[in-house]
């Protein structure tokens, strides 16, 4: 839990441009290991939810900053 607040507020430092590109990195890393899990190539199973809820945090982000913006 401490580890996932702490990631979280490296994230918050990052820029729009930077959370953008970590999106879609992420995005394609979390391709990749759908494909190896289909394939039975997958060697840590437990990073398809890492990746995805990295993903959660970044989109969560995102939509804080433009309502923020908005208001």
């Amino acid at each position: 839990m401490a580890q996932s607040k702490a990631k979280f507020e490296d994230m918050r430092v990052k820029s729009d441009d930077q959370l953008q590109a970590d999106l879609a990195e992420l995005k394609r890393e979390a391709f990749n290991l759908r494909f190896q899990a289909a394939t039975n190539q997958l060697e840590r199973p437990a990073r398809i939810r890492e990746v995805r809820r990295d993903i959660a945090r970044i989109k969560t982000l995102q939509t804080e900053r433009s309502s923020a913006a908005k208001a």
